[in-house]
């Protein structure tokens, strides 16, 4: 028997749509628990993927700074956290670069001092970016801005020895301006900014540093290896998360749609009672003329029958009324 169209409301809470409910609400469930598992596996081997990397920028063997970078040329991604070596001199004109955390404390202030590099370091010239200042005609005696280390306090930070110094560390990408320099504090690491505030061409990254000699006189932490934006996660791992998630709003979506289909209705198909009952009325209908035909040929039939046995009859008769006739 065919379905009658009812409402949304009414098809949803019949029995057989309550018990699809509760196994697809359970299959989604199943799905939004693998996506989170497949979640924490991206976190666990992304950062076990950072430490890895971060072990291996730590190990590896310095590269002269002219290799890598020179006076006006701009920081490209496959630069940030490479390990470089660098000679030249402290100039004076140390910044605190405050508002900046370290191991969990957020209270605390980068020590920035320029080190001018020597001319061999410093390399040839490229196209100078805005801001960064005229490297000169040979590209020496430009200024390298240096995090010589953390500080927690605000207080001052001791001179640096006179002399050459070489340091090694880690390249970084500089920051865009922020604050206006005031009382030797700042906010960002600005090349624009610096070229203005130590009067002379400034690279356009800066050095974070891993060793000097001679030492720094200051009790500064080091800070860790700089790391490229996007890192953390495994991308793979990841995908496999939003696969889960979207299996498990399909499984909801699908209950919808059935729920929706049964709300319409279903046509009759062949099996229905209701099928079955108007195929014996057609079988009905259409043996009427079948019988009716069927019924004249058995009447005349009978009819034929008769006339044979009277024609028999009369021609029994008419010898004896012959003979009959001849007696007399």
């Amino acid at each position: 028997m065919a379905d009658a169209p009812t409402s949304v409301w009414r098809a949803a809470v019949r029995p057989r749509m309550l018990g699809l409910l509760v196994l697809l609400l359970a299959a989604a469930a199943v799905c939004g628990r693998l996506g989170a598992w497949q979640l924490e596996r991206a976190e666990v081997r992304g950062a076990a993927a950072e430490e890895r990397r971060a072990a291996e920028i730590a190990a590896a063997r310095p590269v002269p700074l002219d290799d890598v970078l020179v006076p006006g040329a701009s920081v490209t991604g496959e630069m940030v956290a490479r390990k470089v070596v660098a000679t030249g001199t402290w100039e004076p004109g140390t910044l605190l670069v405050e508002g900046r955390a370290h191991d969990g404390t957020t209270e605390g202030a980068l020590v920035l001092t320029p080190l001018r590099v020597d001319a061999a370091d410093a390399g040839e010239p490229h196209a100078r970016e805005p801001g960064a200042g005229d490297p000169g005609a040979d590209g020496g005696g430009a200024l390298l801005p240096v995090v010589r280390g953390w500080t927690p306090g605000a207080d001052p930070v001791p001179d640096l020895p006179a002399g050459p110094v070489t340091v090694v560390g880690w390249l970084q990408g500089g920051e865009e301006a922020g604050a206006a320099v005031v009382g030797g504090r700042t906010d960002a690491i600005s090349p624009a900014q610096l070229v203005h505030v130590w009067d002379a061409p400034v690279y356009t990254g800066y050095l974070v540093v891993a060793s000097v000699e001679p030492a720094d006189p200051a009790d500064l932490e080091l800070l860790d290896p700089p790391t490229r934006a996007g890192t953390g996660l495994n991308i793979q791992n990841l995908a496999y998360a939003a696969q889960w998630w979207i299996f498990g709003l399909f499984a909801v979506g699908l209950w919808w749609r059935l729920v929706r289909d049964e709300a319409a209705g279903r046509p009759p198909i062949p099996g229905d009672e209701g099928a079955d009952g108007a195929g014996g009325a057609g079988d009905g209908t259409d043996a009427g003329p079948d019988d009716d035909t069927g019924d004249g040929a058995d009447d005349d039939t009978a009819e034929d029958s008769d006339d044979g046995r009277s024609a028999a009859g009369a021609a029994r008769g008419r010898p004896s009324q012959e003979v009959a006739g001849a007696t007399r």
